[in-house]
């Protein structure tokens, strides 16, 4: 019932009991035993004057005195037989008694009486304490109503129980008690003057009202509220109403009372402990002082103390003690000096300690992102629509609340200590952000615009704050400049980081003025000599002209100030060589930078150094001696000294650098294309001619200002321009974009379509657009996470295309993109922007669509509950308009989830060529019309115009049967231009039946005899004539239709004879020797320009007079040559697969993504792939750029591949990811100084781990590498964890070795790695501190998980610490985090083995199978075990439990939802569980899994039903232990059960309004069924029983339908 509900039926009723017939004679049997004067007596008195202090002894003394309280039942009983109706005689009563205790509760005779009479009337069941408590209740937070003005209602607390079923929050609480009345004054203030019968001189008639909102109506008008006097009075009341409510309480608990009347006996009583110190007038005259604890305030405070304590006991369970948990009572601001009341709050937050504890991980402070994978895991799970993804923001960290509740916001990150845990962590994260450089696209999802660039609205979602980014900087430049005075070559380093930077500023997320005076105070209380080089005057340069920066030197109040800090960071170049480029740069760049600021403001012109003004002349002077005259400057042969030089004036004058760059670039002048045969001779296309393309070593050293000129001339040359542009403008503006993919990258579509909508009209601007993003741009696009948006953009295309006759060039290069885009897609994604209806996709990319599927949720998984939720849409998205069923050998290789959904799908092929029969005959006749050599030409368009769509997808079927293998037969210029004539739709089509009808003829010529050499021969030779000798149809397309058809055994057969044909490997040879080298942008030739025709046959190029950039038909095949791959592997066809890999490596090197083409494969057939052929799959990478372990080519190559790797080997792997992926600690957490080149500063990328014992800076040279130089994956992390991922899955040893080796690793590494640098001493010292703690598991040395030695042999630990510059405790702690995301990254197979492998450990932990040990050693044992281990490694006692809980949670922290479902063995495997220890450790392992569980219900109601059954094995009926235990050993287990189970019921953190689902209540009723009683009623509130429990007795669905 709601709250306007509850005040009509209130008002209702207080009505009829007030002209109730029996309230007179009721009113007056409490007034004859309360000593009140009849009602005559008392009107009497009202018209009197107020009589003296005599008269007041006089009356007192002459009273009668009442009656004995033995003889009040008897006289109830004897009014009760007047009266008929005995359900409204009590409520009566009960509305009686309300009022009287209210006006009684400062006059301790009668209310003394009150309560015997309320005992009294109990004793014979005429109290009904289930309504009478809640009015009692609601009637006092009425009376005790603020008089203050400009006070606001509120709902009553008891509206808040019916309403949201649970205790209301700290907020709810805290404002409870400002109830108004419906009158201006407050009832007490009419009952104050009540202290003794000879002062209680106002008093009710016997008929009046005696509800306590009309009280007031009586109130002494003549006395102001507000006087210290009234106050006090005021209080006094207040304190003696709560004292005798408390008592009442008291005695209704002795009663059992609902559940829903406890929970609101319990919200009254918080509310009042919260707000116990708050006046209840208008008046506050504190004046600072802690105002003295009253007796009376003593009184009622423990008073509700003993009700709060009573209704939490745990011997009746009334209400769960979570509830205090989360009321918010220990935060309460002004604890009163009670004993009482602290011992209270300290068991909350004792209690609320040991529950957080479990909703968070091991080590949690150490889980952050690494970017070592395209896709960062959120740890919330909005529910948004497909239009309001590209609006989400990620959480990459969240901060835990006191309830342990992971939190995100900008309000929460603004609120976080400078120098706190959580300011180092999301620093932690920050800093690892800016070396390895993810997408633009997470910078903006989790950063704010600095507060002085925005207005007031905060944004929402995981932020760090503007701050954090600020001091996250400053920390880099330090560290670059301390790379930098080591000696080391870090110019590509300072590079990365300027475009980020740039980006950074650009996007308003760092203040400019504070971050130049936080450099400033930085750099000056550091090592002075730190700034020793101008390497933060380029780095400023780059950003000057930002509309921030000019804002902040022009108008701000400190530009003066901040000026003056620029110019200080200026020094002199001392470079070894003058005449190195960046030399140069760095020693012009202060002049750049004073030349500058002198055009932008005058007031800041005197502190200008003049003899950087002077030396701007020199700039001048050399770009006046390179520009006169003729001859222009020939990028290609310019030295260092010019390329310095040229450098220097892309800082002082762009526009005329940029003028001189697209001069070169059209240097070569223009040429007529001819036309071609098909073309009107009209129609004149004037190409640029062919020149070099800007080398990327020019190009990098440009200034960032530059950078966007010469993009912004270079667009509109490209998409506005009149002459088709070169190759090479088309190859420079691409390396522009891949140089600084922060700073430059747009997303081509929508920029152009911004920039002038009319652009992508052309059909010339389209291609281009095509061709750049193809061949040029799809690893970019990948990088920004801007796949899915583009595939929706270029789905529009193909939507627009695929009906319309003839336009099969736009249409095959749209679809040729969209199939990279959709198999480049590592995510789960909506096939629809929209989100609704069937897809626009062709058959073909429906087809891929599901493959890419497949690959995605076998690999890599599903990462969200919603995505899987989805599945079954997307599903019926893309099968509505595909008729395609997917071989049994194909679906056994899909995951089961989509096998299980495509498995039912009916095939009809049968029905296909049915049809196909049907029609065979009319079809073939009008092939005969259209095909034959003496064909009327005008039969064509007769053809095309009027024949049925139905037989026009049989035409190339016909032109196959009619060819009768001799193709020569048929009139091929026809059937070309009737091809063409087609949409590209019906094309497709036909490629699709004439696959299914030449296979069933194959089937049909086998059955008459024919061999199958010369039917395979024959077919071979139509479809050759088909592709290459008249180019009649896309064979990338054939191909595919080919392989679809797996199922027949002849499918694969004709695919690897077309592969093998010497028309495609010429020309597959041919496209190598045109294209240049896969590293495109290394290339300093002149590209050569295809012929349209010869690039993209007939059958494309007809009618097209537009010329190719980089399109080639050949080039289409890049992602069709492994698709071909993945189905010959599922057909057992190992060897063509072997083949065809090594006949097509050279080509494949020109695949955009083949790195991630390479670990799929593998993990996707994992366990299935012979060793040959892994290594052939290796070889299509260049294994010289790839990180591979040094030890790695031995493994797989091992004569005996059953011999495992030595354990060595697998700690390299983890070392490379420690120091390459996991981000790096605080800085200051490293040994040593951050200006020693062997520390954390050069922990950045290097080729190869090393295997010497030789620290990061040795290969630090190498540097950090730009993004062009590993656009797939993207980032050195992921490549470096792909790698390790890759070298895992060839490995030629089983899941179970490689998981038990690294499990080892962990169990061990503390000890090992501590023995290893402190000798003998150290073990000595971690054996004796074993001996002083017997009944703990402490130090490695003693617990070594059953295994005999302490430590992990065969590793060189001495050299892994040195290497990683950590210290040994740092280092073990990093090799676990290290160790979960290796794992998390592998295929299920792997998880599997690691349940089995950890589950194995914990149960032959020697304490917990040592059955002498006493129940509180092995309590003292398990909470030692299940220690953080950076905490336990401070003082070496890390525990093999301890390691393998924190490898699970690291693990579980990288796991994509879909991959949680098989966490559940691990319980499965401790099971039974025996001891409460072992209680413990279930719970610890699988407690923090469950928040992220919260919308995935169905995994989530498994996982707790797991942990229930835990609890059943130790405290169930008939379970007897070997050792009694008592329930009140796991109180923090219960609490943490109510609190998970309302966290998923409200899907995040916990709220007022968070109720549990009733769903998970009734799997917890039922296994509380099985427990102990003594166990089972802690449990009672999580049941859907009414009667017994709280959280069901105020659930809306589940209090109006109890029997469900």
């Amino acid at each position: 019932m709601d709250q306007t509900q509850r005040s009509v039926a209130a008002a209702a009723n207080s009505r009829t009991y007030q002209f109730h017939p029996a309230r007179a004679a009721i009113t007056d049997l409490f007034n004859l035993y309360l000593g009140v004067r009849n009602s005559r007596q008392k009107a009497d008195d009202s018209v009197r004057e107020p009589p003296n202090k005599t008269q007041k002894r006089v009356l007192a003394l002459n009273r009668e005195l009442p009656p004995r309280n033995e003889q009040f039942l008897l006289d109830f009983e004897q009014l009760q037989t007047q009266f008929g109706d005995q359900d409204q005689l009590q409520s009566v009563t009960e509305s009686v008694l309300i009022s009287l205790v209210i006006q009684c509760c400062s006059h301790a005779p009668r209310a003394e009486f009150l309560l015997f009479a309320l005992r009294s009337l109990c004793s014979i069941g005429y109290v009904n304490w289930d309504t009478f408590l809640p009015s009692l209740l609601s009637s006092v937070a009425s009376a005790e109503g603020p008089v203050s003005q400009g006070s606001q209602g509120v709902p009553s607390v008891s509206s808040s129980v019916s309403q949201s079923g649970m205790m209301p929050s700290t907020s709810v609480i805290a404002n409870a008690s400002n109830f108004q009345s419906a009158n201006a004054a407050s009832t007490l203030t009419s009952v104050h003057v009540i202290g003794s019968p000879a002062q209680s001189t106002i008093e009710p008639s016997s008929g009046a009202t005696l509800s306590p909102v009309k009280l007031s109506n009586i109130a002494c008008s003549g006395q102001p509220s507000t006087t210290r006097m009234d106050s006090s009075i005021r209080d006094n009341a207040i304190s003696n109403l709560r004292q005798l409510c408390c008592k009442i309480i008291l005695t209704g608990l002795e009663c059992n009372l609902k559940p829903v009347t406890q929970a609101e006996i319990f919200h009254h009583m918080l509310n009042w402990l919260v707000n116990w110190d708050q006046r209840q007038h208008g008046n506050e005259e504190c004046d600072g002082k802690s105002w003295r604890l009253e007796k009376a305030l003593i009184e009622w405070l423990h008073s509700c103390l003993d009700v709060i304590w009573l209704l939490v006991e745990e011997d009746k369970c009334r209400v769960p003690f979570y509830e205090l948990l989360r009321s918010g009572l220990q935060f309460i601001e002004n604890i009163p000096d009670d004993e009482a009341l602290f011992t209270l709050i300290l068991e909350i937050h004792r209690r609320r300690d040991m529950m957080a504890m479990h909703m968070q991980m091991l080590d949690q402070h150490l889980h952050c992102p690494t970017f070592g994978t395209h896709r960062i895991l959120s740890q919330t799970t909005p529910n948004v629509s497909v239009e309001g993804v590209a609006n989400l923001r990620y959480s990459p960290i969240t901060y835990p609340s006191v309830l342990g509740e992971p939190l995100h916001g900008e309000d929460l990150a603004a609120s976080i200590q400078r120098g706190s845990l959580d300011w180092e962590r999301a620093l932690r994260c920050i800093r690892h952000a800016i070396r390895s450089t993810p997408s633009p696209d997470w910078w903006k999802r989790v950063l704010v615009v600095a507060p002085f660039y925005r207005g007031s609205v905060a944004t929402p979602g995981a932020v760090f704050t503007c701050d954090m980014i600020c001091e996250a900087t400053i920390d880099r430049i330090v560290e670059l400049l301390k790379l930098t005075n080591s000696e080391i070559n870090c110019w590509q380093e300072w590079l990365v980081f300027s475009d980020i930077f740039f980006f950074l500023m650009k996007s308003g997320c760092i203040d400019f003025v504070d971050f130049i005076d936080k450099l400033g105070s930085r750099l000056s209380a550091s090592d002075h000599h730190i700034l020793n080089t101008n390497h933060v005057t380029w780095l400023l340069a780059q950003i000057i002209r930002v509309e921030h920066v000019m804002t902040a030197l022009n108008t701000d109040s400190r530009k003066v100030e901040t000026t003056r800090k620029i110019l200080s960071f200026h020094r002199e170049d001392r470079s070894s060589d003058p005449n190195n480029p960046q030399s140069i740069l760095l020693d012009f760049i202060s002049s750049c930078q004073n030349l500058r600021i002198w055009s932008l403001n005058t007031s800041t012109r005197e502190y200008l150094n003049n003899e950087q003004l002077q030396k701007g002349k020199q700039i001048d002077e050399w770009w006046r001696q390179v520009s006169k005259g003729e001859r222009m400057m020939d990028y290609m042969s310019m030295d260092d000294k010019s390329i310095g030089m040229f450098w220097v004036v892309s800082y002082t004058m762009a526009q005329p650098a940029c003028e001189t760059v697209m001069n070169w670039l059209s240097s070569g002048g223009v040429t007529e294309l001819l036309p071609g045969a098909n073309v009107q001779p009209n129609e004149r296309f004037m190409v640029m001619r062919e020149v070099s393309p800007l080398p990327i070593s020019l190009l990098s050293g440009f200034s960032m200002n530059l950078y966007l000129k010469l993009v912004f001339q270079m667009e509109e040359s490209l998409f506005a321009g009149q002459v088709v542009p070169s190759i090479a403008m088309v190859e420079t503006y691409t390396r522009l974009l891949l140089i600084a993919p922060h700073s430059l990258f747009r997303s081509h579509f929508s920029h152009l379509a911004q920039r002038n909508a009319s652009l992508l009209s052309k059909p010339a601007v389209t291609l281009l657009v095509l061709e750049i993003v193809n061949y040029r741009l799809l690893p970019l696009y990948r990088y920004q996470g801007k796949c899915k948006p583009l595939m929706y953009d270029v789905t529009k295309i193909i939507s627009a295309l695929k009906g319309k006759r003839g336009d099969h060039r736009v249409f095959r290069l749209a679809e040729n993109l969209c199939i990279n885009l959709i198999l480049s897609l590592r995510d789960f994604f909506s096939v629809k922007r929209e989100g609704k209806g069937p897809t626009e996709f062709t058959e073909t990319l429906n087809r891929i669509t599901i493959i890419t599927l497949a690959i995605t949720i076998k690999t890599r998984g599903i990462a969200d509950a919603d995505h899987l939720l989805y599945l079954q849409t997307m599903l019926e998205q893309i099968l509505a308009t595909s008729q395609h069923t997917w071989s049994e050998k194909t679906l056994r290789f899909f995951p089961s989830i989509l096998r299980d959904l495509l498995m039912t799908r009916t095939d009809k092929r049968g029905l296909a060529i049915q049809e196909w029969l049907q029609s065979e005959t009319t079809v073939i006749n009008q092939c005969t019309q259209l095909l034959s050599s003496s064909a009327e030409p005008n039969y064509v368009m007769t053809y095309i115009n009027h024949s049925f769509p139905q037989h026009r997808q049989y035409l190339c079927a016909g032109a196959w049967i009619l060819m009768q293998g001799h193709p020569e037969n048929i009139n091929s210029g026809n059937l070309a231009r009737v091809l063409r004539e087609f949409s590209p739709e019906d094309v497709t089509s036909n490629i699709y039946t004439m696959v299914d009808v030449l296979l069933h003829h194959i089937h049909i010529e086998l059955q008459h005899g024919h061999s199958l050499q010369d039917l395979l021969l024959k077919t071979c030779a139509n479809l050759a004539f088909f592709v290459w000798t008249h180019e009649l149809i896309p064979l990338d397309i054939l191909l595919l239709a080919l392989i679809d058809r797996d199922d027949d055994p002849h499918a694969l057969r004709i695919v690897i004879s077309l592969l093998d044909r010497q028309e495609l490997q010429q020309r597959v040879k041919l496209y190598c020797m045109n294209r240049g080298p896969p590293e495109h942008w290394l290339y300093t030739g002149i590209f050569k320009r295809s012929d349209l025709q010869k690039a993209l046959g007939n059958h494309l190029s007809w009618k097209e007079r537009y010329p190719t950039f980089f399109d080639d038909i050949v080039a289409r095949l890049l992602p069709v040559i492994p698709l071909v791959v993945y189905r010959l592997i599922e057909n057992d066809a190992i060897e063509s697969a072997d083949r065809i890999l090594g006949m097509y490596s050279l080509f494949l090197a020109y695949h955009p993504l083949r790195f991630t083409f390479v670990r799929d494969i593998l993990a996707y057939f994992y366990g299935h792939l012979p060793g040959k052929l892994i290594v052939r799959i290796l070889n299509v990478l260049d294994l010289s750029k790839i990180p591979f372990s040094e030890s790695f080519p031995q493994h797989i190559s091992s004569s005996n591949p059953a011999i495992c790797p030595p354990l060595e080997y697998f700690a390299t792997l983890l070392l490379a990811l420690v120091n390459n992926v996991i981000p790096p600690l605080n800085s200051n957490s490293r040994t040593g100084s951050m200006g020693d080149a062997s520390n954390n500063s050069v922990r950045g990328p290097h080729n190869k781990t090393p295997a010497t014992p030789q620290s990061g800076p040795a290969n630090a040279s190498e540097g950090q590498k730009a993004f062009y130089q590993i656009q797939d994956p993207g980032t050195y992390t992921q490549l470096v964890l792909e790698t390790a991922v890759i070298e895992i899955l060839s490995l030629p040893i089983s899941a179970s070795q490689i998981v038990s080796s690294l499990v080892q690793i962990v169990v061990n590494i503390q000890p090992t790695l501590i023995q290893s640098s402190n000798g003998l001493h150290g073990a000595s010292s971690a054996a004796v501190q074993g001996s002083v703690l017997p009944t703990s598991p402490s130090g490695g040395s003693t617990d070594s998980a059953g295994r005999s030695t302490p430590s992990v042999s065969g590793i060189n630990t001495s050299s892994f610490v040195s290497r990683s510059g950590y210290t040994c405790q740092q280092l073990s702690c990093l090799f676990i985090q290290a160790c979960g995301l290796l794992l998390a990254q592998l295929p299920p197979e792997f998880h599997l083995q690691l349940y089995m492998e950890a589950s194995r450990i914990i149960k032959e932990s020697w304490w917990l199978t040592d059955g002498k040990r006493s129940l509180s050693e092995l309590d003292s044992a398990v909470s030692y075990a299940l220690l953080d281990p950076t905490w336990a490694s401070q003082d070496n006692t890390s525990t093999a439990i301890g390691n393998i809980v924190a490898l699970l949670h690291s693990f579980f922290s990288n796991l994509p939802q879909e991959w949680l479902e098989g966490t559940h063995v691990i319980i499965q495997q401790l099971r039974p569980v025996t001891s409460v220890a072992m209680l413990r450790i279930a719970f610890r392992i699988m407690g923090p899994l469950l928040p992220r569980l919260v919308t995935a219900h169905n995994l989530f109601n498994k996982i707790l039903s797991l942990l229930l059954n835990t609890l059943v094995d130790v405290f169930g009926k008939n379970t007897q232990p070997p050792v009694p235990v008592e329930a009140s050993e796991i109180t923090d287990l219960i609490d943490y059960l109510h609190h998970i189970i309302h966290y998923e019921g409200q899907a995040g953190p916990v709220q007022a309004n968070s109720k549990p689902r009733p769903e998970v209540l009734s799997i917890c009723g039922r296994a509380a069924e099985s427990l102990r009683p003594d166990v089972q009623h802690l449990l009672s509130h999580l049941k859907p029983d009414v009667n017994s429990s709280i959280y069901a007795a105020t659930h809306p669905k589940i209090a109006q339908n109890p029997s469900s």
